[in-house]
């Protein structure tokens, strides 16, 4: 999960590249279109379990399949997006502890908060699974998608966290390495990832594996790769892909590309149709940020949005599963009662993401990452708030 914030006023890629890396201590700047654009990842995730729960019955339902069927990919444009956000903000001098410092106050308190809330819920709501003791332990470790009965545990959406938390570990060996790569190689990384993706695909929907690899952390690394390589290309002045909108309607048309083709309606296959305009989007905002180009996606409100979007992510699932205590677990609504359920679980979601931010995120962040008086001497300049991935 990544975030950026405040438009950056320096003319030229190359110009703020440079810039940026003058000093090991400088922040990189901020890319607000990218805070805005997770937003739109999280509302395709909260638009398929809308789905999953079968909100809506006949056109309204057929409607909502084709507007939301393929929102699973949001979770991938999350993967790539946080190999491009980690690699922008890394600090040529940091060390690994360090960094995992900074990845732990960012994800875990959260996470343990929307785990308790889960757990509550599994012994005072019906309809809810009790996780064993092995089954919470490795979920509060993040390490619950290593081993697939166990990926839905508590607050199902944290199976991504795992997979994040398996890139933290070996990001700083990325970074290493990526340090000796030029443009070329950079892109030969993009293009290898690409194609895992694209093997990893076919190995998934022929069942080589004997079950199905959507949530195994491994898996889902070349999405995370391709992030840092694209990230490596931008930072070079060496991107040439397509702007803004071009990059929009690639993503756009992957994304409704995914029912058509066969054998990757589900799952882990569905990504081949999506990874590659969800890298293009990316990176476009990206430089369009850099070069202070239109970008609809770096308005205050989207930004806002995008800055809530961890803590939405992490919490709309629990409000969509408590509410099958009131409405049933199949409700099939009509249009009309569909967009009440529906406003009302997202406006409590996003109520929810609101009190998650400003009451957990935000401050346990600040308390983690709290300075001793020695190491503020040593004064290693921070990244802008809300610049850390």
């Amino acid at each position: 999960m990544t975030t950026a914030t405040r438009a950056p006023r320096t003319p030229s890629t190359t110009e703020t590249t440079t810039a940026t890396r003058s000093s090991p201590s400088a922040p990189a700047p901020s890319l607000p279109s990218l805070t805005g654009l997770r937003w739109m990842a999280a509302v395709l995730v909260f638009g398929l379990h809308v789905h999953n729960f079968h909100y809506f019955d006949g056109t309204a339902g057929s409607l909502v399949t084709w507007a939301f069927g393929a929102g699973a990919t949001g979770v991938s444009f999350f993967f790539v997006l946080s190999g491009f956000v980690l690699t922008w903000s890394a600090r040529p001098d940091d060390r690994a502890p360090a960094f995992w410092r900074r990845r732990i106050a960012r994800i875990l308190p959260v996470h343990l908060v929307t785990a308790a809330i889960a757990l509550l819920m599994a012994y005072t709501l019906a309809h809810q699974s009790k996780p064993s003791l092995s089954q919470g332990l490795a979920n509060l470790l993040l390490v619950h998608s290593w081993w697939r009965p166990w990926w839905q545990t508590l607050d199902p959406v944290s199976w991504s966290l795992a997979c994040e938390a398996f890139f933290y570990a070996v990001f700083p060996l990325l970074a290493l390495l990526l340090r000796r790569l030029g443009a070329r190689g950079a892109a030969v990384l993009a293009g290898a990832s690409v194609l895992a993706v694209l093997g990893l695909a076919w190995v998934d929907a022929h069942h080589w594996l004997g079950q199905q690899i959507y949530s195994f952390p491994a898996a889902r690394l070349p999405e995370f790769v391709l992030g840092v390589a694209v990230a490596r290309l931008v930072l070079l002045d060496r991107w040439r892909g397509p702007g803004l909108e071009a990059s929009l309607a690639l993503a756009i048309i992957g994304y409704f590309l995914v029912p058509h083709v066969p054998h990757i309606t589900d799952g882990y296959p569905a990504t081949v149709c999506t990874v590659i305009g969800f890298a293009l989007l990316i990176a476009a905002a990206a430089v369009a940020d850099l070069h202070g180009l239109p970008s609809m996606w770096r308005h205050r409100r989207l930004v806002r949005l995008g800055e809530l979007s961890f803590a939405f992510y992490m919490v709309h699932l629990l409000v969509l599963r408590a509410g099958t205590n009131v409405l049933g677990t199949k409700p099939l609504f009509g249009p009309t009662a569909g967009l009440a359920a529906t406003g009302v679980a997202f406006a409590v979601s996003l109520g929810l993401s609101w009190v998650l931010y400003e009451a957990v995120e935000r401050p346990a962040r600040r308390l983690l990452l709290r300075r001793r008086p020695s190491a503020e001497r040593r004064s290693v300049v921070r990244q802008p708030d809300g610049q850390d991935a």
